[in-house]
């Protein structure tokens, strides 16, 4: 799995925070983070969500969506999909390292 090029822009939601994604297109890849505990960095998987300009008005077009729970919930879903019509919501519960995520799937 290749690593995904920056610039990054990781799905940040608050305990109880929920968004509404309208997948164009998607990629797995990986990406280095650096947590406190290892600095030398730790490479995780990672899936790219492109979205319309009303789901995300500023620049760059897409989530990385990096939370591993959250990854194993969607990429079977958005490789099952067809992508057009898909609305998915998502809700965070809970603070990391043991938030999990909530996954609403709606079809136009």
């Amino acid at each position: 799995m290749a690593e995904l090029e920056g610039p990054y822009e990781i799905l940040e939601l608050g305990d109880g925070g929920s968004l509404v994604l309208h997948p164009t297109a998607f990629t797995t890849g990986t990406m280095v983070i650096h947590p406190r505990w290892l600095p030398a960095g730790k490479t995780i998987k990672v899936i790219r969500i492109w979205v319309p300009e009303s789901d995300k008005p500023l620049f760059p077009d897409y989530f990385d969506i990096t939370a591993s729970t959250l990854v194993a919930q969607l990429e079977p879903i958005l490789r099952a999909s067809d992508l057009r019509g898909l609305a998915l919501t998502i809700t965070k519960h809970g603070v990391a390292p043991k938030a999990r995520y909530q996954v609403r799937v709606e079809h136009a």
